[in-house]
């Protein structure tokens, strides 16, 4: 067996027309062992064949394992240190923004009742201003109710220089203020 025969396996492997068993097989009867021979499909960019995927939709928060995937596993889960999309995303695990673009480009309210408008009095004649009404069934998962003060909250850690958090761009020019349990004003 020269190279050319070689190039004709590997060529039959990739177009279907013999099985990775059979290639195997062939190797080992000029002296190669097993591994070396799946190897050398490996190297040839001749993929493993992949058992078949079952995939069952939950409901979310219906418990069981959580399979995301991404290049890379998230280095950290906040969100106020993320350096890429990997950190960034896998924070919202459980770290949850008033509101997210959708695949079309529009908001939608995630943590918020409601996205700010004109026509709902959410934003301001002036522009300077936006005011979030919250949901008010969301809950922590020690089963404390999310209020208007965990945002308030949020924005004061974000936005101390001391907490030295990479979105401090986003929240050292504005002000939050609670109006209520579940309203807030967020103040440019």
């Amino acid at each position: 067996m020269d190279e050319r025969d070689l190039r004709d396996l590997i060529a039959k492997v990739r177009a279907g027309n013999l099985s990775r068993r059979a290639f195997v097989r062939q190797m080992l009867t000029v002296g190669l062992s097993a591994p070396m021979a799946t190897q050398m499909l490996d190297y040839c960019g001749v993929a493993k064949a992949q058992s078949k995927f079952s995939y069952k939709p939950s409901k979310r928060g219906g418990g069981g394992a959580l399979k995301v995937l991404w290049w890379q596993g998230a280095t950290l889960l906040n969100p106020h240190f993320a350096v890429g999309t990997k950190d960034q995303e896998g924070s919202r695990i459980f770290y949850e923004p008033l509101a997210a673009w959708d695949g079309d480009g529009e908001l939608l309210p995630i943590l918020a009742a409601e996205i700010p408008s004109r026509q709902n009095g959410g934003l301001a004649a002036d522009g300077m201003s936006v005011t979030w009404k919250l949901k008010r069934d969301v809950k922590w998962h020690d089963g404390k109710p999310f209020t208007a003060d965990d945002c308030v909250f949020n924005w004061e850690y974000a936005s101390d220089p001391a907490t030295a958090a990479v979105t401090i761009g986003s929240y050292k020019d504005v002000k939050v203020q609670k109006l209520d349990d579940y309203t807030v004003v967020v103040r440019f």
